[in-house]
């Protein structure tokens, strides 16, 4: 039998914290009753509702005990303080005790998640792996992550989010990666920082305040903040390796070509020329794959293991993922970019669609881009550029700001404008047509999966309706 994450006398000595009810031992951690399993430890965080009110329920749905701090029925371990802070205490402590794991960190303004995960794909087949579900990058995503790092891991890799200052520099430092990894900086929640992009630039250069002594910061050349990250990564004492096009590039990108549903990528990896299949499309996947292959050197996975995963590795849900919807008078192709969106993203994915080949129309349907400050409105109407250039037949806009959009657009291209995606979601349905390849894009909480799962419907009903609630 496997040894056990945690046992209730481990927990205890991890947080100061006094263990009752029984000694019990955990499989996992947990703090959401909705997605326990059994044998996890529940830690009851306040927040909108306290969790100390879900310790009965997590209980009985087959947790092995809680984290607490206030006395409950059944076994558990009480701390004094915040659980927040015994979470990150117990994080530290995963960390501490695996002591032969190298531990990566990813942020960057966009693709960290998908980013994070193809690094996890090339980790797992080097050896016993680790790192963060979903997007859980946050104060309580990456503790939590910490929390259940197995003792015997050898690698893991945790993603880094911020929405504002100083809110990377105790993440990292919880983490303390032997490589962190910038995929690029751009106007991504500029509106929470007074000097715009300069300041997400300076908050994600936090991350390399966690390096562990002569750590790896991986950086992207193309960008425009690279000569300040770098500047900022040497005075961390960091080695220094870059991804880019241009000459002189630790991974240097020389063609990417796309071919159905997959693309064949040209690089030189320290002079070393490559070629190799990824099942990804969209063009980022160029410098992303060099940025994965940087990271996994760094981390000790072989380029063999690296080329690998890159070549298997799935685009995730709301992030590129292909469907064909099959409906009467012929099938149409969806591209599910609903997950979020920027500016980089858009331009990125617009101009992965323009390239694609396709016995019908190419049609986008696009909701609002957030958190992006007073020049909200530029961006989206800067969009027009991008679509032009890409040759979009019809562009289907939702949202107060892709209404700037919307009337920059010449009239050709106007597929339907609505305020919201609910609305929007009929109108695209009733306009597409066999052969068409149609992209849903937006910021996750402008509810651009809404038109995709009604497009997803179509299939499913043979409805021509495109209805949702």
């Amino acid at each position: 039998m496997a040894d056990p994450l945690w046992t209730s006398d481990e927990i205890a000595r991890a947080t100061g914290g006094t263990a009752s009810g029984g000694g019990f031992s955990a499989t996992g951690v947990s703090i959401d009753t909705r997605s326990i399993e059994p044998g996890d430890l529940f830690v009851a965080l306040a927040g909108v509702r306290d969790g100390h009110e879900f310790v009965a329920q997590a209980l009985a749905s087959g947790a092995a005990g809680a984290l607490v701090n206030q006395d409950v029925d059944g076994p558990s371990v009480k701390v004094a303080g915040e659980t927040l802070v015994a979470l990150e205490t117990l994080g530290v402590a995963a960390r501490e005790r695996a002591t032969g794991a190298r531990r990566g960190a990813v942020t960057g303004s966009v693709g960290k998640t998908s980013v994070t995960q193809a690094i996890m794909a090339g980790l797992m087949l080097a050896g016993r792996a680790h790192s963060s579900v979903k997007s859980y990058n946050n104060h309580i995503g990456v503790p939590l992550t910490l929390a259940r790092m197995p003792r015997d891991t050898e690698r893991a890799v945790f993603e880094i989010g911020m929405n504002h200052a100083d809110e990377i520099r105790p993440l990292t430092r919880f983490v303390r990666p032997h490589a962190a990894l910038i995929t690029t900086v751009g106007p991504v929640h500029t509106e929470n920082f007074p000097d715009g992009e300069a300041g997400v630039a300076r908050a994600k250069a936090e991350i390399f305040e966690g390096l562990e002594p002569g750590g790896v910061a991986v950086l992207n050349a193309d960008n425009h903040w690279f000569d300040f990250l770098k500047a900022e990564a040497v005075k961390a004492g960091a080695v220094i390796r870059t991804f880019g096009t241009g000459e002189g590039c630790d991974a240097r990108l020389i063609d990417f070509q796309v071919s159905g549903g997959r693309a064949v990528i040209q690089a030189r990896l320290h002079g070393q020329a490559l070629d190799f299949p990824i099942l990804q499309t969209g063009f980022h996947w160029g410098l992303n794959s060099m940025a994965v292959l940087l990271m996994l050197e760094a981390l000790d996975v072989s380029l063999e293991h690296g080329l690998a995963a890159l070549e298997s590795f799935e685009p995730l849900a709301g992030r590129g993922a292909e469907s064909t919807v099959a409906r009467a008078g012929g099938a149409f192709t969806l591209i599910d970019e609903s997950y979020n969106a920027n500016p980089i993203s858009m331009a990125s994915a617009i101009k992965t669609l323009g390239a694609r080949a396709t016995s019908g129309r190419r049609i986008v349907a696009l909701t609002d881009m957030l958190e992006l400050g007073p020049e909200a409105q530029a961006f989206h109407a800067g969009l027009a550029g991008p679509l032009e250039a890409a040759s979009i037949d019809l562009v289907f806009c939702a949202g107060p700001l892709m209404k700037s959009l919307w009337d920059a657009l010449p009239p050709t291209r106007r597929g339907g404008y609505a305020e919201t995606a609910v609305a929007l979601a009929p109108q695209l349905a009733q306009a597409v047509e066999a052969g068409d390849v149609v992209m849903v894009k937006g910021s996750n909480g402008s509810k651009a999966g809404q038109i995709a799962q009604a497009l997803l419907a179509l299939g499913a009903t043979g409805s021509g309706s495109g209805e949702i609630g």
